[in-house]
């Protein structure tokens, strides 16, 4: 199989569909015999997964990785940017915290010359494994304002020797100034890097935008290589935060109704994505509590700022909702939303907040002291008295102190989580609802001979038809052979 240069996608704006075509284009290449892996130097996002060797990488990164049938490595996105406030973020270097910082020290400071280095050596050594590395960018590549510091997009696509493609969003209209002006503001350097355009989320008949797609060229200069249609049966983890403001809000009769508590520094809310796939199940994500009171089961999702997110719901009247309506339905933690359920979270060394102390909803019979280091830790697990072993990850800082005898799961005959021996648990685990058994629990509350379906299955159905997508509307071909050739 020959070698490729890397193939790397960037666009016009945030939520373009840069993961979803860079997720495509992985699994493409992997069923024509290629090797390939995914690349993002810097991430910023509340979902992250846990890599085999217990590091920390973005969630879309690890999706990918499975697109290519290849485990996820921290090389795979070095530098991941998780906000913990309102201007501040934890900094994950290779997989590991390093600290934190406000958006003014990141993007101003001096150490992006160091994470810039770090960000090639993962690339290199990422590279000397698989062949092609499919690298996606961030946001927009035309943000004169911050691109001299650029460390994800055209300077990393120069140290790369990567042949680049803009993708544009035409559903959000403007695409011709979006693309042109993107276009326009590059520096010479730069536009020769620009092998192609990429448009998407067409809606309708294709061939509606011909002389479009040769306007585009001519004012560019640069082929329009794919008009790619608005896919809507083609499921796929949305890793920007702007795709969880277009998911349910509201209950709806006659389906299992699960309200996720939509907390403001709500994380790996991807967690929810297997329960989405349920006919039977209507999830929604909000914060009111006339919602809230109609829902089956409440879940609290994990947080990157548990206390705050605490305090919060506080503030809004919402514990006392939650607390009425755990004596009548089942009310689940994950993570964050595990400890928020104690009686107590104790901060001594301000990992999240200066709150030193604050009393818990007092719902689950644990208290939980948060700590300096973090655990990232993929598991297999046994959850509750089921024999089928699960799979999960934990990703937190914090030790929780559960009763003996009430625990959730079984890790190696390690009991995890917290059982109220009714209704009501919580648990570390990320990625809980993927599993089989845990799913069809939750369908037989309201439809006793309900079962769910097979998650993993079900992902690898989408990532098939996900490559069909881009083999019909892409050209391929031409992407392959400018990767043959010297970008």
């Amino acid at each position: 199989m020959q070698n490729l240069k890397p193939i790397m996608l960037v666009g016009t704006g945030s939520d373009v569909g840069k993961s979803w075509i860079t997720t495509g284009i992985c699994r493409w290449l992997k069923q024509r015999g290629f090797q390939p892996a995914p690349f993002k130097a810097q991430n910023m996002s509340l979902n992250s997964f846990s890599t085999p060797d217990n590091l920390e990488i973005g969630r879309a990164q690890a999706v990918q990785a499975e697109a290519c049938d290849i485990p996820p490595t921290v090389e795979m996105n070095p530098i991941l940017l998780k906000p913990s406030s309102l201007n501040k973020s934890q900094i994950v270097l290779h997989g590991k915290p390093i600290g934190d910082q406000t958006a003014k020290e990141y993007f101003l400071g001096d150490n992006k010359k160091q994470l810039f280095e770090e960000a090639k050596t993962s690339f290199r050594q990422l590279a000397s494994k698989y062949n092609p590395i499919v690298m996606e960018g961030a946001g927009s590549i035309s943000e004169l304002n911050l691109k001299h510091r650029d460390i994800v997009n055209m300077r990393m696509a120069e140290a790369a020797n990567a042949c680049v493609y803009l993708v544009g969003d035409i559903d959000k209209g403007g695409i011709f100034g979006s693309v042109y002006g993107t276009i326009a503001l590059l520096e010479d350097w730069e536009r020769k890097l620009v092998k192609g355009i990429i448009i998407n989320k067409f809606r309708g008949d294709a061939s509606l935008f011909v002389e479009g797609r040769k306007t585009l060229e001519t004012l560019t200069g640069l082929p329009v290589l794919g008009v790619l249609p608005y896919a809507k049966d083609i499921i796929i983890e949305e890793e920007d935060s702007v795709a969880l403001n277009r998911r349910s809000t509201t209950a709806i009769d006659g389906k299992l109704n699960v309200a996720v508590v939509k907390l403001y520094y709500m994380s790996n809310y991807t967690d929810f994505q297997a329960l989405e796939q349920e006919s039977l199940i209507n999830i929604y994500f909000t914060r009111n509590s006339e919602e809230i009171k109609k829902a089956d089961v409440i879940i609290i999702p994990g947080t990157k700022n548990t206390i705050e997110d605490l305090i919060a719901l506080k503030t809004d009247g919402l514990d006392t909702v939650i607390k009425d309506r755990y004596t009548q339905i089942p009310v689940i933690g994950i993570c964050g939303g595990y400890q928020i359920l104690g009686k107590s979270i104790s901060d001594p060394f301000s990992v999240e907040s200066h709150v030193k102390l604050e009393t818990g909803l007092g719902l689950f019979d644990i208290e939980t002291e948060l700590s300096q280091t973090k655990q990232t830790i993929q598991r297999h697990f046994k959850f509750k008295g089921f024999d089928s072993v699960c799979v999960g990850y934990e990703i937190h800082m914090g030790e929780t102190r559960v009763p003996k005898n009430k625990h959730l799961n079984l890790i190696d005959e390690k009991e995890e989580g917290y059982f109220d021996g009714d209704k009501s648990w919580g648990t570390y685990l990320h990625g809980i609802f993927d599993n089989q058994d845990v799913v069809t629990e939750l369908l037989q509350l309201k439809f006793p001979e309900a079962q769910a379906k097979n998650y993993r299955q079900f992902k690898a159905e989408q990532f098939d038809k996900l490559a069909d997508w881009i083999d019909e509307n892409l050209d391929m071909n031409a992407i392959v052979k400018n990767s043959s050739e010297t970008c």
